[in-house]
């Protein structure tokens, strides 16, 4: 039941984005050709009013299915992201230490290429000084 109803409320979704889409800004309805374009049939006032009360319904059908899906899901007592307790946080592996008897001679450069060393270690920035007390009346 739940899933026919999260279909239809896609199907509702779509159909009130592109009714929204095809409106004008100023109410105007359609915005194709101007009001005389299909004669009598569909004025530019009956097209908005078209339009305008399209939007209304399925605004109205849209928010019953929203309604509807939540009260269904409540009820079944199925799980919800909310209900379960956050995975715990994965611990990062110790970093490794380095080698007690490392080389303590400069790498030498191959033939044709820059020599490959570790890079520059950067300057740690100092911390900064307290601010002084605002001073209150």
């Amino acid at each position: 039941m739940s899933t026919v109803l999260l279909i239809v409320e896609l199907f509702v979704t779509l159909a009130l984005i592109g009714i929204v889409l095809i409106q004008r800004s100023e109410g105007g309805g359609l915005g194709i050709g101007g009001s005389q374009g299909m004669g009598s049939f569909m004025s530019g006032r009956g097209t908005a009013n078209l339009l305008t009360r399209t939007t209304a319904v399925l605004a109205t059908i849209f928010m019953a299915l929203a309604l509807a899906l939540g009260l269904i899901n409540r009820s079944t007592g199925e799980n919800s992201i909310l209900n379960s307790p956050p995975p715990p946080a994965a611990t990062s592996p110790a970093p490794a230490s380095a080698p007690s008897s490392a080389p303590t001679s400069a790498p030498t450069s191959a033939p044709g290429g820059p020599a490959h060393s570790a890079p520059p270690k950067l300057p740690t920035t100092p911390a900064l000084p307290a601010l002084p007390a605002v001073p209150t009346k």
